[in-house]
């Protein structure tokens, strides 16, 4: 009789260590599974950045300018957010729009469209990271803005000891993109 409850308490053990050990391996998985949800904007956070307000320029044009030259397009956001994420940006939105990798910026017209939403000057643009490596990295000398200014492009930029940043909320869709399974040749 002893000897069966010594096994039974032995087997209770094995069972409390086992399902310890598949909590804990759960809460690390879903620690990780949050860290890839915020990695790719799909959820939504907060946190201390830059706010930089972008508006086409007001000033006068010369006879023969190109006006275009005066206006926002979306290759200059791109070099915007590109220089904020390699300034070391955890997340970036414009307008309201969570940037994501498979985000589309691009000109349509008198419009720009992102993530399918047609936006119209000005663009305010949220970046969650570092400050002052943010704010540095956009008005270094020959940078993104001094080359805006040249053309009177409006670039005002704001630090901010909180910012609420949305999550990406368009769809996702993999249509040819297949991962490649253990022990599948490659």
């Amino acid at each position: 009789y002893k000897r069966e409850l010594l096994e039974l308490r032995h087997r209770i053990a094995e069972y409390e260590s086992s399902a310890s050990e598949i909590s804990s391996l759960t809460e690390a998985m879903k620690k990780e599974l949050e860290k890839v949800r915020m990695h790719a904007g799909l959820i939504a956070g907060t946190g201390q950045g830059v706010v930089i307000t972008m508006d086409d320029s007001n000033l006068p044009r010369q006879p023969g300018e190109d006006p275009n030259l005066f206006l926002i397009h979306d290759e200059d956001l791109l070099k915007v957010i590109n220089e904020l994420f390699a300034a070391g940006a955890e997340a970036v939105s414009v307008n309201g729009q969570r940037i994501i990798t498979t985000s589309e910026i691009r000109c349509v017209g008198p419009t720009i469209i992102i993530n399918s939403v047609r936006m119209a000057p000005p663009f305010i643009i949220q970046a969650i990271g570092d400050p002052e490596t943010l704010e540095t990295s956009l008005k270094m000398r020959g940078g993104i803005v001094e080359s805006l200014k040249v053309f009177g492009i409006q670039v005002n930029i704001q630090k901010q000891s909180q910012i609420d940043m949305p999550a990406y909320i368009g769809p996702i869709q993999f249509k040819y993109f297949q991962p490649v399974k253990a022990g599948d040749k490659q």
